[in-house]
């Protein structure tokens, strides 16, 4: 890869390995997940929108409408709100590592629904070994406290929801400039979550921090980290872009555990590996990345 690819790439990662620490510091600040959800997506929404505007990408989105409602749901509305309720009762390192099941769940999901896609005796023995991993984090690691079992539900659903959004997007939305079919879902996302917002506000104004990382994940993890992936596919081509999937929750983990001390006992190391690795092997070394 070029020097350009490179920096991209290592931004990417950054970018989308952080969001899960910012999340953790809003609601740990208590700010309703709603409120940390629709924030972050109304302000992407607003510097998303202009720029996909300018560059023509909403032209083509007239008879989409379905498929871009299905994209916001499943890609942002439902699993930033879910994801934030998650964090109430779990790690930020957790929530990272059970959304590296992804992979998992779309090389699962593609067996299902689509026939030519027959599972082979190495994507088999990656899905084993991968959601051997998610048994050992749950079985060990939360077994018998039922609040992080929930908060591990929360987040395990919402990585659902980022699996089904891939394959949306395969199936009506291809032909299209990605900033596109992602300003409107985000625009989607933004009015559908508005009622939820309003209905729980923060009971206080939040502090410094909780601000912060509610503008950090709309502006940089969310606005931000689009564009720059977007511009890694055009550099160096999705296969290769999206080897970050691999990558972020490492960042992820190494973050939370460094700025909110958060422990990570020897289980979750093991469960993450096995999680990785049965994804390269579900996937054939290939994923779609998550934010």
């Amino acid at each position: 890869m070029s020097p350009r690819a490179w920096v991209l790439f290592i931004l990417s990662s950054i970018i989308w390995g952080v969001p899960y620490l910012f999340i953790k510091v809003a609601v740990d600040a208590n700010v309703p997940p709603a409120f940390v959800a629709w924030s972050r997506i109304a302000l992407a929404a607003a510097l998303l929108v202009p720029l996909a505007w300018h560059r023509g990408a909403l032209r083509g989105l007239r008879g989409r409408a379905g498929a871009i409602v299905g994209y916001a749901a499943c890609e942002v509305a439902v699993p930033f709100v879910l994801i934030a309720v998650g964090e109430r009762y779990i790690t930020s390192s957790l929530a990272a590592i059970l959304v590296a099941t992804m992979p998992l769940l779309v090389a699962l999901l593609s067996m299902r629904l689509s026939p030519a896609d027959r599972p082979t005796g190495r994507r088999l023995l990656g899905l084993v070994i991968g959601f051997g991993g998610v048994v050992a984090l749950l079985g060990v690691d939360v077994a018998g406290r039922p609040g992080e079992l929930l908060g591990a539900a929360m987040v395990l659903l919402a990585t659902l929801g980022y699996a089904i959004a891939p394959i949306i997007v395969s199936r009506y939305l291809t032909d299209l400039d990605p900033l596109g079919p992602v300003a409107a879902s985000l625009t989607v996302a933004a009015i559908a979550l508005l009622p939820a917002a309003l209905a729980t506000p923060p009971h206080r104004m939040p502090g410094p921090a909780a601000l912060a990382s509610i503008v950090v994940l709309g502006v940089i993890c969310t606005a931000l980290g689009l564009v720059v992936f977007f511009r890694l596919i055009t550099e160096v081509g999705p296969s290769r872009a999206s080897v970050i999937t691999y990558v972020n929750p490492v960042v992820a983990v190494v973050i939370g555990v460094l700025a909110l001390a958060e422990r990570l006992g020897s289980m979750s190391i093991a469960g993450l590996l096995l999680i990785l690795g049965g994804s390269w092997l579900s996937t054939d070394g290939r994923a779609s990345s998550t934010h």
